[in-house]
């Protein structure tokens, strides 16, 4: 039985160093890797992008698929069932290392009918939409943090925001905070707290 790991990101900008720290850690044998080309599109079903496609040609019956987090194969409760329907009828285990999925079986079908669990499809169904953005903002902050520290190599003022106060002050500001609110709780000025979320920021995405 193959071990398939599967891993994807949403930008040429985005690395897979996260996605290969996960992974690691899971201490997964023997992996085959399937990698979507950088900036494969969130939007498209999981079922036509390439390398997902590829993977599920290659395995067979006993298999377990690997993920580091569940936004990486999808991003809505719709292609969740989508993918789970596929994985029951070609026999595959599907395996999350991070997050709140990591802790369920996702493959659980009723001994008589085979259908997904009603137990299963209600988890997915309450936690995807909440989880599939916890998972996406942790990312936005792991890339940034890395940005942040490329910029401090190569020898520019070491930001008013510490890393360590940075992910708590993007995961808030994610979550709606003002900058000037954000700038009073840290007590620092509202230009560190603007760098701190520079790309998370609406006219950053305005421009890509």
């Amino acid at each position: 039985m193959a071990n398939l790991v599967y891993k994807r990101v949403s930008t040429d900008q985005q690395s897979t160093d996260r996605q290969n720290l996960v992974l690691a850690e899971a201490g997964i044998e023997d992996p085959v890797v399937f990698e979507e080309q950088a900036g494969t599109s969130s939007r498209l079903h999981p079922l036509q992008r390439p390398k997902f496609g590829e993977l599920l040609t290659y395995a067979r019956p006993g298999d377990t698929v690997h993920i580091s987090e569940m936004f990486r194969l999808v991003r809505g409760t719709g292609h969740i069932l989508d993918v789970l329907d596929v994985l029951h009828r070609d026999r595959l285990a599907l395996r999350i290392h991070d997050g709140a999925f990591s802790a369920m079986d996702l493959t659980a079908r009723h001994p008589r009918t085979g259908e997904l669990l009603s137990t299963v499809k209600f988890m997915v169904q309450t936690l995807a939409a909440g989880e599939l953005q916890r998972d996406l903002q942790r990312e936005l902050t792991y890339d940034g943090l890395r940005a942040a520290e490329a910029k401090g190599n190569k020898g520019r003022r070491r930001p008013a925001v510490t890393a360590a106060k940075a992910i708590a002050v993007r995961a808030a500001y994610l979550g709606g905070q003002s900058i000037a609110a954000l700038a009073r709780d840290h007590r620092v000025s509202r230009g560190a707290i603007r760098t701190a979320v520079a790309d998370l920021m609406p006219e950053h995405c305005a421009c890509r």
